[in-house]
């Protein structure tokens, strides 16, 4: 990438990254190309789709997600390796407000630029879950599907109740039964 090129794709990511942490993840992508002092046309040139955008600013934190339940597989105490993993996949989703949605939506879209990201992310968490339930610590009847579900709703939660996916993701570990 030529000088001026990689410095507009590194000016867009940084404006997008202000955009949606202000505005969500339906922030005006023509907003985002004025404030980096590029056209839209340049801004499409780099990412042909919002979710291509999105890719660009996730894809360390899905890579991070990936790494961490690697590392976790290898506890000893399985219910509180997925529930770490939770932890940080929640964290990750909450990044920008309408982030959830979009990473449920991208999970059944082949043609989204997100969807090998967020595959491997949901894969990551479906072995840590596979090895709590092997070890009898989560119900067997859970799917991967199921529980990342789950947590995206806690994180869309958080969006309206900010600092509260800690006591979100006890209630949904533990259950809310007395």
């Amino acid at each position: 990438m030529r000088a001026d090129a990689r410095r507009n794709y590194e000016r867009l990511l940084k404006e997008a990254d202000v955009a949606f942490r202000e505005r969500g993840t339906d922030a005006s992508l023509e907003d985002i190309a004025r404030s980096a002092g590029v056209g839209i046309g340049t801004l499409y040139r780099h990412f042909p789709t919002r979710d291509a955008l999105l890719e660009a600013l996730l894809h360390d934190r899905f890579v991070a997600l990936g790494d961490l339940s690697t590392k976790l597989l290898e506890s000893s105490e399985p219910r509180a390796a997925l529930t770490t993993w939770l932890s940080e996949f929640a964290r990750s989703s909450n990044r920008y407000e309408g982030l959830p949605a979009s990473v449920v939506a991208t999970l059944n879209n082949e043609k989204s630029q997100l969807y090998a990201s967020c595959h491997a992310m949901s894969d990551a968490g479906a072995r840590l879950l596979a090895k709590a339930q092997e070890a009898g610590e989560v119900r067997a009847d859970l799917k991967a599907g199921e529980l990342l579900l789950l947590v995206a709703s806690l994180s869309w939660a958080n969006e309206h109740s900010p600092d509260s996916i800690d006591r979100f993701l006890t209630l949904l570990v533990e259950g809310i039964k007395a």
